[in-house]
């Protein structure tokens, strides 16, 4: 079946388009990563945040290993149809690999990337 509502995106020259993940009820930004159309197709299916790992060069459902799954509460495209936010609740309160609420927590201080939010969970523990 043909979704024409993903011709909509501009989509990259490799196809994928950058997506910004935001917990819904707070606006916290949790976490940046990007989708391509099989990814967003499956993200709409299914209810939970599907990206495309360029890593590893495959589909990554948020929370496959570690369980912090990212429920879809909507999804948003930005004026130039090139940027997609999808407002999330983060399930487990933890979106980052290292164990954070958010991947964003260094803030430039005094001309030094600083850590500003503590860990929640040690990795190792997520992680097996």
């Amino acid at each position: 079946m043909k979704q024409a509502w993903l011709d909509e995106i501009q989509w990259s020259e490799d196809g994928l388009v950058p997506v910004i993940a935001q917990q819904h009820d707070t606006g916290r930004v949790v976490m940046f990563a990007w989708m391509n159309r099989e990814s967003l197709a499956l993200t709409v299916n299914e209810g939970y945040a599907v990206y495309w790992s360029r890593s590893r060069q495959r589909l990554w459902r948020k929370g496959e290993e570690s369980g912090h799954r990212q429920k879809v509460v909507d999804i948003q495209l930005d004026c130039d149809a090139d940027v997609i936010l999808i407002k999330i609740d983060q399930e487990g309160g933890i979106a980052c690999h290292t164990g954070r609420e958010s991947c964003f927590y260094r803030s430039l201080k005094d001309g030094d990337w600083q850590s500003a939010e503590p860990v929640l969970k040690d990795p190792k523990t997520i992680y097996k």
